[in-house]
């Protein structure tokens, strides 16, 4: 940047046509007495005044001597000022900053917890959606092919002290619901109804060593009665099983339709370990339940029975009713051999 000195320039002009008027407007002439020595400094400051003119002119690029040396002695100067301008500045807006940051801080939390609680609301309605486009498809696919007609009912209460024993659902007598209607989903057998009241109704779970079901070994036919055990809860065993029934770990177990509670052709689970009964009498199996009973939350109830499609409909149906999982025989879970009637309630 160069140094310009309009005020030195207009100062120098003002005052060398000063002198020349005091010189030439002199009575005694130009070259009167003492003039000479005027007309000396008359020329030395012309001749000043030009120079500086040359030197500080406005349009020239080159920088002379003078305002280099002033430049450089000045720089130090000026840098130190200048860095002690924005230290003051920073040091004065600081606080401010810290106001600011402070407050944007607290609208960045605001936000995130915002979204965050928005995902989480769109991930429990997709997981909810998900569980309820399930259901009806069972609704309209595999409980109409194996002649059940079932509505949809959630779990709203389960028993602190016994939580694989009862689950309260939010459908009563007043949509229908009547005490042993069989409880399931599209997994398996979850239990049946034992009280109801006009808007609510109470599911003993197949969990429960209250609970019994008729059962057969899919695989076997063998029949048996699947049970909680009080001392694995979560579990079940089927128990009774004829001596000399040929069990196999993985056997299919299903519901018997004995006893006019339970349709025919229910899947419960399959066969982990098998031994003798203490009795001696019997053979009694622990049964790994298709259900997953820590994670109940929709459920269906079945209000009655039909026509169920025939056998090979059924084992056209998804795991755990169909083909996912048949034998060497081409039967699945939840299929009957020709000639019974699965699905069937007698009452």
């Amino acid at each position: 940047m160069d140094i310009k000195f309009p005020g030195a320039l207009l100062f120098l002009k003002r005052y060398n046509i000063e002198c020349a008027n005091k010189i030439f407007t002199r009575g005694d002439g130009v070259f009167g007495k003492g003039n000479t020595k005027k007309i000396i400094l008359f020329g030395i400051l012309v001749i000043f005044t030009l120079t500086i003119m040359n030197y500080t002119e406005f349009d020239r690029v080159g920088v002379s001597p003078m305002e280099s040396a002033v430049r450089d002695i000045l720089a130090p100067a000026q840098g130190l000022a200048m860095n002690l301008g924005h230290r003051l500045r920073g040091l004065v807006s600081f606080p401010f900053t810290l106001i600011n940051i402070s407050e944007e801080n607290q609208l960045m939390k605001k936000r995130v917890n915002e979204l965050e609680g928005r995902i989480r609301l769109s991930e429990e309605l997709r997981s909810e959606n998900d569980r309820l486009k399930k259901l009806l498809d069972f609704k309209t696919g595999v409980a109409s092919a194996v002649g059940l007609d079932a509505t949809g009912a959630a779990v709203i209460g389960r028993d602190p002290g016994n939580w694989f024993g009862m689950i309260t659902i939010n459908k009563g007598s007043r949509h229908g619901i009547k005490a042993n209607m069989t409880v399931l989903n599209d997994q398996g057998l979850i239990g049946r109804i034992t009280s109801v009241s006009s808007s609510t109704a109470e599911v003993l779970l197949i969990t429960d060593p209250r609970s019994g079901v008729g059962s057969l070994i899919q695989e076997t036919r063998a029949p048996g009665m699947v049970q909680g055990e009080a001392s694995y809860p979560g579990k079940v065993r089927m128990v009774h099983i004829p001596l000399g029934t040929e069990l196999g770990r993985g056997h299919v177990v299903v519901t018997s339709g004995f006893g006019s509670i339970y349709p025919k052709g229910i899947p419960i689970g399959r066969i982990q370990e098998s031994g003798r009964e203490p009795s001696g009498l019997f053979i009694s199996a622990e049964v790994a339940p298709f259900v997953d009973f820590n994670r109940l939350e929709e459920v269906m109830v079945v209000t009655g029975s039909r026509t169920p499609m025939a056998v090979s409909g059924i084992s056209g149906l998804p795991h755990p009713w169909g083909q996912g999982n048949t034998d060497v025989r081409g039967r699945s879970p939840g299929a009957v051999r020709s000639g019974e009637q699965g699905g069937v309630i007698n009452r």
